[in-house]
């Protein structure tokens, strides 16, 4: 288990087209996680304003 195995990448062939694709997909991919991440973040915000307007002084 002492032997150490290195990796060397010389370059990576990818077609044009195929680049665009897979940017396509990731991009697609990201909405729906963006639309998780603003509900989970809008909900902290509502969950903390409340927190925190509980100790708020008013006037």
């Amino acid at each position: 288990m002492d032997d150490e195995k290195k990796v060397i990448i010389n370059g990576i062939d990818i077609p044009f087209m195929d680049l665009v694709v897979l940017l396509i997909k990731l991009a697609l991919a990201s909405i729906p996680a963006m639309i998780v991440i603003f509900g989970f973040l809008s909900l902290m915000s509502t969950i903390f304003g409340g927190v925190f307007n509980l100790f708020m002084f008013r006037i």
